[in-house]
Protein backbone atom coordinates (compact mmCIF):
# COMPACT_ATOMS: atom_id res chain seq x y z
CA UNK A 1 0.00 0.00 0.00
CA UNK A 2 0.77 3.59 -0.72
CA UNK A 3 0.60 6.67 1.38
CA UNK A 4 0.95 9.81 0.19
CA UNK A 5 1.83 12.94 2.55
CA UNK A 6 0.88 16.37 1.83
CA UNK A 7 2.79 18.80 4.54
CA UNK A 8 4.35 21.77 5.82
CA UNK A 9 6.83 19.82 7.87
CA UNK A 10 7.69 16.47 6.28
CA UNK A 11 11.24 16.18 9.16
CA UNK A 12 8.22 15.84 11.68
CA UNK A 13 7.74 11.88 10.06
CA UNK A 14 11.15 11.39 10.72
CA UNK A 15 11.80 8.26 13.20
CA UNK A 16 8.09 7.42 13.52
CA UNK A 17 8.23 5.82 10.08
CA UNK A 18 11.84 4.55 10.51
CA UNK A 19 11.28 2.81 13.87
CA UNK A 20 9.65 -1.17 14.66
CA UNK A 21 6.85 -2.39 12.83
CA UNK A 22 6.67 0.92 10.46
CA UNK A 23 9.98 0.45 9.36
CA UNK A 24 9.73 -3.40 8.87
CA UNK A 25 7.07 -3.38 6.89
CA UNK A 26 8.54 -0.19 4.41
CA UNK A 27 11.88 -2.23 4.02
CA UNK A 28 9.84 -5.60 2.84
CA UNK A 29 7.77 -3.53 0.45
CA UNK A 30 4.45 -4.28 1.96
CA UNK A 31 4.00 -0.42 2.96
CA UNK A 32 5.39 2.87 0.43
CA UNK A 33 5.09 6.18 2.27
CA UNK A 34 6.14 9.47 0.37
CA UNK A 35 6.79 12.84 2.04
CA UNK A 36 5.27 15.80 -0.44
CA UNK A 37 7.02 19.58 0.85
CA UNK A 38 4.03 21.75 0.26
CA UNK A 39 6.68 24.62 0.12
CA UNK A 40 8.52 22.81 -2.46
CA UNK A 41 5.34 23.94 -5.24
CA UNK A 42 5.36 27.93 -4.28
CA UNK A 43 7.54 30.06 -6.90
CA UNK A 44 8.09 33.43 -4.69
CA UNK A 45 11.33 33.32 -2.98
CA UNK A 46 10.06 33.22 0.55
CA UNK A 47 8.08 30.08 -0.41
CA UNK A 48 5.07 31.09 1.49
CA UNK A 49 2.43 29.06 1.71
CA UNK A 50 -0.09 31.10 4.14
CA UNK A 51 -1.96 34.25 4.09
CA UNK A 52 -4.15 36.28 6.68
CA UNK A 53 -7.76 35.42 6.18
CA UNK A 54 -10.34 37.94 4.02
CA UNK A 55 -12.63 39.44 6.12
CA UNK A 56 -9.92 39.49 9.64
CA UNK A 57 -9.46 37.75 12.65
CA UNK A 58 -6.73 35.81 13.80
CA UNK A 59 -4.70 33.34 12.53
CA UNK A 60 -3.43 32.37 9.17
CA UNK A 61 -4.84 30.20 6.37
CA UNK A 62 -2.94 27.96 4.20
CA UNK A 63 -3.21 29.12 0.44
CA UNK A 64 -4.91 27.17 -1.75
CA UNK A 65 -2.19 27.60 -5.21
CA UNK A 66 0.62 25.19 -3.49
CA UNK A 67 -1.89 22.81 -2.23
CA UNK A 68 -3.27 22.34 -5.76
CA UNK A 69 -0.49 22.71 -7.82
CA UNK A 70 1.14 19.67 -5.49
CA UNK A 71 -2.19 17.12 -5.67
CA UNK A 72 -2.43 17.73 -9.24
CA UNK A 73 1.65 17.15 -9.89
CA UNK A 74 1.80 14.17 -7.79
CA UNK A 75 -1.67 12.63 -8.07
CA UNK A 76 -2.32 13.73 -11.37
CA UNK A 77 -5.13 15.83 -13.01
CA UNK A 78 -7.68 13.81 -13.24
CA UNK A 79 -9.94 13.33 -10.16
CA UNK A 80 -11.45 10.06 -11.03
CA UNK A 81 -7.68 8.73 -11.86
CA UNK A 82 -6.97 10.26 -7.97
CA UNK A 83 -6.30 7.99 -5.28
CA UNK A 84 -8.45 9.22 -2.10
CA UNK A 85 -7.22 12.11 -0.45
CA UNK A 86 -7.94 12.82 3.06
CA UNK A 87 -8.03 15.93 4.46
CA UNK A 88 -6.90 16.10 8.34
CA UNK A 89 -8.98 17.99 10.34
CA UNK A 90 -10.62 18.53 13.65
CA UNK A 91 -14.43 18.58 12.04
CA UNK A 92 -13.64 15.34 10.01
CA UNK A 93 -15.64 12.18 10.61
CA UNK A 94 -13.79 10.28 13.92
CA UNK A 95 -11.43 8.04 13.49
CA UNK A 96 -11.97 4.54 14.48
CA UNK A 97 -10.76 0.71 13.67
CA UNK A 98 -13.81 0.35 11.00
CA UNK A 99 -12.46 3.04 9.40
CA UNK A 100 -8.79 2.34 9.46
CA UNK A 101 -10.07 -1.50 7.91
CA UNK A 102 -12.06 0.18 5.46
CA UNK A 103 -8.99 2.45 4.11
CA UNK A 104 -6.74 -0.60 4.35
CA UNK A 105 -8.02 -2.22 1.85
CA UNK A 106 -7.15 1.19 -0.47
CA UNK A 107 -4.15 0.61 -2.68
CA UNK A 108 -2.99 4.38 -2.57
CA UNK A 109 -3.96 6.81 -0.17
CA UNK A 110 -2.75 10.44 -0.19
CA UNK A 111 -3.10 12.69 2.94
CA UNK A 112 -3.48 16.29 3.31
CA UNK A 113 -2.00 17.93 6.99
CA UNK A 114 -4.04 21.14 7.85
CA UNK A 115 -1.80 23.70 9.39
CA UNK A 116 -2.29 27.21 11.41
CA UNK A 117 -5.81 28.53 11.21
CA UNK A 118 -6.93 26.46 8.37
CA UNK A 119 -6.95 26.04 4.72
CA UNK A 120 -8.74 28.38 2.10
CA UNK A 121 -12.02 26.77 1.46
CA UNK A 122 -11.18 25.87 -1.58
CA UNK A 123 -9.03 23.19 -1.00
CA UNK A 124 -11.69 20.90 -0.36
CA UNK A 125 -12.61 20.82 -4.04
CA UNK A 126 -9.73 18.17 -4.22
CA UNK A 127 -10.34 16.29 -0.87
CA UNK A 128 -12.44 12.89 -1.24
CA UNK A 129 -12.84 12.59 2.87
CA UNK A 130 -12.15 14.42 5.60
CA UNK A 131 -10.89 12.98 9.02
CA UNK A 132 -10.45 13.25 13.05
CA UNK A 133 -8.67 11.72 15.45
CA UNK A 134 -10.69 13.06 18.30
CA UNK A 135 -12.42 15.77 19.86
CA UNK A 136 -9.67 17.98 20.10
CA UNK A 137 -7.47 20.87 18.59
CA UNK A 138 -3.49 19.70 17.83
CA UNK A 139 -1.40 22.15 16.04
CA UNK A 140 -1.71 20.43 12.50
CA UNK A 141 -2.62 17.73 10.95
CA UNK A 142 0.89 15.70 11.29
CA UNK A 143 0.27 13.57 14.06
CA UNK A 144 -3.27 12.86 12.93
CA UNK A 145 -1.54 11.28 9.34
CA UNK A 146 0.91 9.68 11.61
CA UNK A 147 -1.98 7.42 13.79
CA UNK A 148 -3.76 7.06 10.39
CA UNK A 149 -0.42 5.21 8.22
CA UNK A 150 -0.05 3.15 11.86
CA UNK A 151 -3.42 2.11 12.40
CA UNK A 152 -4.15 1.58 8.45
CA UNK A 153 -0.91 -0.39 8.07
CA UNK A 154 -1.64 -3.33 10.71
CA UNK A 155 -4.29 -3.99 8.69
CA UNK A 156 -2.47 -5.09 5.56
CA UNK A 157 -0.90 -8.24 5.43
CA UNK A 158 2.34 -9.81 6.49
CA UNK A 159 2.56 -5.84 8.45
CA UNK A 160 1.90 -7.84 11.81
CA UNK A 161 3.37 -10.74 13.11
CA UNK A 162 0.58 -12.48 14.42
CA UNK A 163 -2.23 -12.27 11.10
CA UNK A 164 -5.42 -12.26 13.67
CA UNK A 165 -4.09 -9.90 16.10
CA UNK A 166 -5.09 -6.76 14.56
CA UNK A 167 -8.79 -8.65 14.34
CA UNK A 168 -8.58 -9.17 18.42
CA UNK A 169 -7.07 -6.33 19.57
CA UNK A 170 -8.97 -3.65 21.68
CA UNK A 171 -12.16 -2.08 19.85
CA UNK A 172 -11.53 -4.60 16.67
CA UNK A 173 -14.51 -6.56 18.51
CA UNK A 174 -16.02 -3.89 19.96
CA UNK A 175 -15.24 -4.68 23.16
CA UNK A 176 -11.93 -3.60 25.16
CA UNK A 177 -9.03 -6.49 25.29
CA UNK A 178 -8.66 -9.03 27.83
CA UNK A 179 -5.57 -8.66 30.37
CA UNK A 180 -2.22 -10.07 28.76
CA UNK A 181 0.28 -11.92 31.37
CA UNK A 182 3.86 -13.27 30.45
CA UNK A 183 6.89 -14.58 32.42
CA UNK A 184 7.43 -14.28 35.29
CA UNK A 185 4.94 -15.99 36.72
CA UNK A 186 4.85 -14.07 40.08
CA UNK A 187 6.22 -10.50 40.22
CA UNK A 188 6.09 -8.79 43.29
CA UNK A 189 3.21 -11.09 44.97
CA UNK A 190 1.35 -10.60 41.82
CA UNK A 191 0.72 -13.89 40.65
CA UNK A 192 -0.40 -15.05 36.67
CA UNK A 193 -4.19 -16.22 37.08
CA UNK A 194 -4.00 -19.66 37.17
CA UNK A 195 -6.32 -20.56 34.31
CA UNK A 196 -3.79 -18.85 32.06
CA UNK A 197 -0.89 -21.91 33.02
CA UNK A 198 -3.83 -24.22 32.99
CA UNK A 199 -3.34 -25.60 29.37
CA UNK A 200 -7.37 -25.67 29.33
CA UNK A 201 -8.04 -23.80 25.86
CA UNK A 202 -11.57 -23.77 26.16
CA UNK A 203 -11.86 -22.13 29.52
CA UNK A 204 -8.87 -20.17 29.16
CA UNK A 205 -10.96 -18.57 26.08
CA UNK A 206 -13.88 -18.11 28.24
CA UNK A 207 -11.99 -15.73 30.98
CA UNK A 208 -10.23 -14.14 28.31
CA UNK A 209 -13.97 -12.94 26.76
CA UNK A 210 -14.93 -12.64 30.47
CA UNK A 211 -12.24 -10.40 31.56
CA UNK A 212 -13.18 -8.56 27.91
CA UNK A 213 -16.77 -8.03 28.61
CA UNK A 214 -15.50 -7.11 32.66
CA UNK A 215 -12.78 -4.39 31.08
CA UNK A 216 -14.97 -2.82 28.73
CA UNK A 217 -18.25 -2.92 31.04
CA UNK A 218 -15.96 -1.01 33.72
CA UNK A 219 -13.86 0.93 31.38
CA UNK A 220 -16.28 2.03 28.17
CA UNK A 221 -19.77 0.92 28.57
CA UNK A 222 -21.04 2.57 25.60
CA UNK A 223 -19.48 0.60 23.72
CA UNK A 224 -21.20 -2.82 24.86
CA UNK A 225 -24.86 -1.15 22.77
CA UNK A 226 -22.75 -1.61 19.21
CA UNK A 227 -20.44 -4.91 20.40
CA UNK A 228 -22.17 -8.52 19.40
CA UNK A 229 -22.91 -9.85 22.08
CA UNK A 230 -24.26 -13.56 22.76
CA UNK A 231 -27.03 -14.62 25.21
CA UNK A 232 -24.16 -15.73 27.57
CA UNK A 233 -22.39 -12.60 26.88
CA UNK A 234 -25.23 -10.50 28.28
CA UNK A 235 -26.26 -12.67 30.99
CA UNK A 236 -22.67 -12.32 32.28
CA UNK A 237 -22.42 -8.89 32.24
CA UNK A 238 -26.00 -8.60 34.00
CA UNK A 239 -24.91 -10.53 36.89
CA UNK A 240 -22.08 -7.86 36.71
CA UNK A 241 -24.66 -5.01 36.93
CA UNK A 242 -25.01 -4.32 33.54
CA UNK A 243 -28.85 -3.28 32.20
CA UNK A 244 -29.04 -3.38 28.46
Amino acid sequence: MRFDIFTLFPAMFAGVFDESILQRARASGRVEIFLHDLRAFTHDKHHITDETAYGGGGGMVMKPEPIFEAVETILGTEPAQRPPLILLTPQGRVFDTEIARALSQQPRLALLCGRYEGIDERVRALVTDEISIGDYVLTGGEIPAMVLVDAIARFLPGVVGDPGAPHQDSHATGLLEHPHYTRPIEFRGMRVPDILVSGHHAQIERWRRHESLKRTLERRPDLLARANLSEEDRKFLRELGWRD
